[in-house]
């Protein structure tokens, strides 16, 4: 061990001051200063696993009804879509594809109307993209010509129909008669209700056969095709590998590019609590600044024999940044510690004082999430890490300066 980190232990550990009690306090103080760093990256490696939590909970709800890449065509519908789905095929990464036909309409029972989003799709090949939850039913139930339909399980709700009941379809396109344009109505029964997961989905969304919604529709093959791809978080990349492989005048997407503005929305949230936690990291490190501060007051007397005895300014500095960066280091690696403990087990504590105190966090019938998800990462942890060990080597720099300043004579005539 060199001399200055010998020193800077000996000053982190010392319990007895110069003057008496001032030991004590400034061993409050130190301790204090780790306490306050190891909080604030608890909180902050805590937090951001919650949020990351929570963006994968809605993600994986999401992809069970959003596709991982949508090819569809520019103007409106692509006639071929047997050739277009063999030509995504041919991609590796590929495992599975299916057309559907996407159209607006409007659904009524008795005096309730709510607009919904009609999606035609093949049962067989729709299974292999999408990972529907269904409460009742089948998607095999929905067969061309018997013009059954699926309904989210709020959209079901709130038009107040179970199995069984009968829906009509209120089509945007009409039929042109002399007494003017009728609007194009199809009575469906309800052969089941799906539930996502994911209340925009399950509110608006229904599944009816695909040959059905051509025909009420009055569109010629299909609006594109859905794929999934053996990596989710690789669809952005397939999806610009598959603009050189698929012909035809198409548009290609991504998962991520359909909710983008979720997304965005969801990394500024992050963002802003990560600066906003943060503030914790540096109250604490003002903590360490005026503990150092005292520290430096209380071991004037040390330094200036310390000068006397031929230790140079860079020498004195170098002793005091060490000691901060050593508080500094020790509040780190506990948060980080308990902030990885918390994270990892949260799906286990929060249910336990919930029920010990019989409370509920996030209540089923408020939210569309009710239990508190978790998933803690390296580059986040890593990130807290790195900012709390900056800012308390920044905050050493100032008292580890004026320590080096000192003249030993000025530090000697009061003793």
């Amino acid at each position: 061990m060199s001399f200055e980190w010998f020193v800077a232990a000996r000053y982190l550990r010392s319990r007895k001051g110069a003057h008496g009690t001032a030991g004590g306090f400034l061993s409050f103080i130190s301790f204090a200063s780790i306490a306050g760093i190891a909080l604030g990256v608890w909180a902050l490696i805590v937090v951001l696993s919650v949020m990351n939590g929570f963006q994968k909970e809605v993600r994986d709800r999401m992809l069970a009804v959003v596709a991982h890449i949508e090819i569809f065509g520019a103007a409106g519908s692509v006639p071929a879509w047997e050739g277009l789905l063999a030509q995504a095929r041919r991609h590796p990464r590929v495992i599975a594809g299916a057309p559907y036909v996407l159209a607006q309409a409007m659904l009524t029972n008795a005096e309730v109307v709510r607009g919904a989003v009609i999606r035609g799709i093949l049962p067989g090949p729709e299974a292999s993209v999408a990972s529907l939850t269904l409460r009742s039913g089948r998607l095999e139930a929905l067969r061309p010509g018997e013009f059954n339909i699926l309904l989210g399980a709020e959209l079901a709700r709130a038009l107040g129909v179970a199995p069984g009941d009968r829906v009509t379809l209120i089509a945007p396109q009409g039929n042109v008669t002399p007494a003017g344009v009728i609007p194009r109505l199809k009575q469906f029964t309800v052969a089941g209700v799906f539930d996502s997961g994911h209340f925009e989905y399950d509110s608006a969304l229904a599944l009816v056969a695909m040959e059905d919604a051509q025909r009420l529709f009055r569109q010629e093959g299909a609006t594109g095709v859905r794929l999934k791809v053996d990596d989710l978080h690789d669809a952005p990349a397939i999806a610009r590998e598959l603009t050189r492989i698929v012909e035809g005048d198409v548009l290609i997407r991504d998962w991520g590019r359909i909710n983008r503005n979720w997304f965005a929305a969801v990394q500024v949230e992050k963002r802003m609590m990560f600066i906003i936690l943060t503030l914790i990291v540096a109250v604490a490190a003002f903590n360490l600044v005026a503990s150092l501060v005292m520290t430096v007051t209380d071991k004037r007397a040390d330094i200036a024999i310390l000068r006397t005895l031929g230790a140079s300014p860079a020498t004195i500095l170098a002793i005091f940044v060490i000691q901060g960066a050593l508080s500094g280091a020790m509040g780190t690696a506990a948060g980080a510690l308990a902030g990885v403990v918390t994270a990892l087990n949260l799906d286990v504590w929060v249910p336990a004082i919930e029920r010990a105190f019989g409370i509920q966090f996030l209540a089923k019938d408020i939210y569309f999430i009710n239990t508190l998800p978790s998933d803690p990462r390296l580059a986040d942890m890593l990130a807290v890490v790195g900012v709390a060990l900056i800012l308390s080597l920044v905050a050493t720099l100032y008292p580890s300066w004026r320590a080096a300043r000192m003249r030993p004579v000025e530090a000697l005539r009061h003793e």
